[in-house]
């Protein structure tokens, strides 16, 4: 007989502990199951390592500009990435051991060790024994996708997940892929002192960005010494006499580079293959995403699907607010939607790279009437004075509703100084609300009031 829950969580990432332990506060009997590290993508090969490995390369970095800032380190900087993998591992370990602690410690929670299969709508298998429930919540998340690229199989390669385990320093990184993961491990690991090359397939970086945004990045990063091959349109691999042959068609340059390292960063896969979803009937996209509607809802009643498994955000905050939407419409008698929500992330290089809203692109594409602002960060005070002046600001105004569309802060804290037009965008209050704020000086965020006091129409 079916070990009987009220609730089923399947996976531990952002959305799912959340979720089990307000399931069991609120008296409901739930079971929630681990295959593998409690705390899902963002805790162990996510954002907590990645962010970790930044801090670090970022010290570093800016340890090497003492002649720019009056000091002398007294020497070359060395990088010992034994201690680099030891400080992330250990700030790992504390999130992933407290995600742990905090759901079998919690009352009226029961933690199963195991992978879970669906064997009908209702029932799961977990190591051999079947649990059942009204309602199972799905949060499994995704992983490193590995394309079928020629001789892949023959060469060791590394995804985001592998590549955190070096606790040496590759003397030449080769990064499949130029956008967001890609890089963030370009530049660190160039920032540690491995020569770093970058190739990707389309003709700018990060295609899902305005140019100007690919472009700066672009420059910023050859200024440290990152180098590109772009329009990489048959990429190939094989073993050479350095290690790995990345065979490339660009234009121009060689065909071919070696590496002694290769990163695959060419996009995620959702973690659905091996759930037993036919066997409950539920339904996915050809991409392997849990179909839902705008509660999460999938195609079988009782059954959610939370997180990056969805399709709806490959995002730690927006699977955070998934859980959010689903306890609120389920145990709070509260309407929401996945509508609701605005588009934001974040590229986490060296200036950072906020977005909120609509690119220009698709602002162009909207039809509506468009104002835009725009400030190089060489205008702003606070960044001439902390010497980092890479990037620009930007916002987009509809001129009839003077609502904000959407904003870029690329620049020193513009993954932070981005949040307070985003919050002005969910308050569905008119750009004015900012443009007549006074702002404290010397910021970032200063400008912004000035950016949006010098508005004019969208090209």
């Amino acid at each position: 007989m079916p070990v009987r829950y009220d609730a089923i969580v399947i996976g531990t990432g952002q959305a799912g502990p959340s979720l089990a332990a307000r399931l069991a506060k609120g008296g409901r009997r739930t079971a929630v199951l681990e295959r593998s590290r409690f705390g899902g993508t963002c805790v162990n090969t996510g954002c907590v390592p990645t962010k970790t490995l930044v801090a670090s390369a970022r010290a570093i970095h800016v340890a090497r500009r003492g002649d720019e800032f009056g000091f002398t380190t007294g020497g070359d900087v060395r990088v010992d990435m034994a201690r680099v993998k030891a400080r992330k591992d250990a700030v790992v370990r504390q999130s992933n051991e407290g995600v742990e602690r905090w759901m079998k410690n919690t009352p009226n929670l029961t933690v199963y060790e195991g992978h879970g299969r669906f064997t009908g709508p209702h029932t799961v298998d977990v190591t051999g024994e079947v649990l059942e429930a009204d309602r199972i919540f799905i949060n499994v998340g995704a992983r490193a996708v590995v394309p079928d690229m020629p001789g892949v199989r023959d060469v060791p390669f590394l995804t985001n997940t592998g590549i955190l385990d070096l606790d040496v320093l590759p003397d030449h990184l080769v990064v499949i892929g130029g956008s967001y993961i890609g890089l963030e491990f370009a530049q660190m690991f160039r920032r540690f002192g491995s020569r770093v090359t970058v190739v990707e397939q389309g003709p700018r970086l990060i295609a899902r960005e305005d140019e100007d945004v690919s472009a700066t990045l672009q420059e910023i990063l050859e200024a440290e010494g990152v180098a590109f091959r772009l329009n990489a349109t048959c990429i190939g691999l094989s073993r050479a006499p350095l290690g790995i042959g990345v065979g490339l068609d660009c234009t121009p340059g060689a065909p071919a580079i070696e590496g002694t390292h290769v990163l695959l960063a060419v996009g995620r896969r959702p973690n659905t293959d091996d759930l037993g979803l036919a066997a409950a009937g539920i339904a996915t996209d050809a991409r392997g995403h849990i179909t839902v509607d705008e509660q999460c809802r999938t195609s079988v009643p009782g059954v959610w699907a939370i997180g990056e498994c969805n399709g709806r955000g490959a995002f730690t905050h927006t699977s955070y607010n998934d859980f959010e939407i689903v306890a609120a419409n389920l145990l709070d008698d509260d309407p929401r939607r996945l509508s609701d929500r605005i588009p934001c992330y974040a590229l986490f290089t060296d200036p950072p790279v906020g977005r909120v809203g609509m690119t220009t692109r698709e602002a162009r594409a909207s039809g509506r009437r468009v104002l835009v602002g725009h400030r190089p960060m060489t205008k702003v005070s606070r960044a001439r004075e902390m010497s980092e002046t890479h990037g620009f600001m930007r916002a987009l105004v509809d001129a009839d509703s003077r609502e904000i569309l959407g904003a870029v802060i690329f620049g020193a804290g513009g993954d932070e100084v981005v949040h307070s037009v985003l919050d002005v965008m969910y308050a569905k209050a008119p750009y004015t609300t900012i443009s007549r704020a006074v702002h404290i000086h010397p910021t970032i965020s200063e400008l912004i009031p000035t950016m949006l006091q010098d508005l004019h129409p969208l090209d």
